[in-house]
């Protein structure tokens, strides 16, 4: 069984309000996450790893969805893998797989969820990633280019990274030993000398970061929306 391990528990400092329950496409962004991962049919359970003084709007918010999937709401840390350890501590018995997911990348599709997760299956620790397409700069501290990056072969990691479940919990024990720092889970498995399976994605799934983020997902949104209608 693949268990998802929602991350929300950021605090939205660069948005200055918090983007997980801004409403696009008539829901909070966090409830379309929620859904993607209820409509994967691979995905035994879900646990959202939040700010305590978020959790009673999520419970809300999956009473009033009827989101049956979600195991457990759980509060966050102070870092993201502290939310991210967090989460692991409360996977059930059954779990064989883990996804771990930013909420605030409301555009993932359940198709790309099944996806990676086969990919796990065989490769036991896999990431969407999104091939870099824009040219590159080095900058100096006064933000004048002193040089190029080659694009060649580079990705922008994104979410869900799937996981055999020892392994994940491995890399954090490793993590938490060692009182490392790592902004992701492919980061963390890298430190045990594993390798890490991408697979490319050319569809929207960015995260939500600036305000400008909320307009484009709505339109994306709605766009998929309309076309399963028809």
């Amino acid at each position: 069984m693949l268990t998802a391990i929602l991350v929300a528990a950021g605090d939205s400092r660069r948005m200055g309000f918090d983007k997980l329950f801004a409403t696009i496409a008539g829901r909070p962004v966090i409830a379309h996450t929620i859904h993607a991962f209820e409509r994967a049919g691979c995905v035994g359970g879900i646990i959202v790893v939040a700010r305590e003084d978020r959790l009673a709007e999520i419970e809300k918010i999956v009473r009033d969805e009827k989101l049956k999937k979600v195991r457990s709401i759980i509060p966050g840390g102070k870092q993201r893998q502290d939310s991210v350890r967090a989460g692991l501590d409360h996977l059930d018995a059954a779990t064989e797989y883990v996804a771990v997911h930013d909420a605030a990348r409301p555009l993932i599709t359940a198709e790309q969820i099944e996806h990676v997760l086969e990919q796990c299956r065989t490769h036991a620790a896999v990431s969407l990633a999104e091939p870099i397409s824009d040219t590159l700069k080095y900058a100096d501290a006064e933000f004048f280019v002193n040089g190029s990056v080659d694009r060649h072969q580079l990705y922008a990691m994104q979410t869900p990274q799937v996981f055999e479940r020892r392994l994940i919990e491995d890399a954090y024990r490793a993590v938490c030993a060692e009182n490392a720092s790592v902004t992701d889970e492919v980061s963390a498995v890298e430190r045990l000398g594993r390798k890490v399976f991408l697979v490319p994605n050319k569809d929207l799934n960015f995260k939500i970061t600036y305000p400008r983020d909320l307009a484009v997902a709505e339109f994306v949104l709605t766009q998929r929306i309309q076309a399963a209608s028809n």
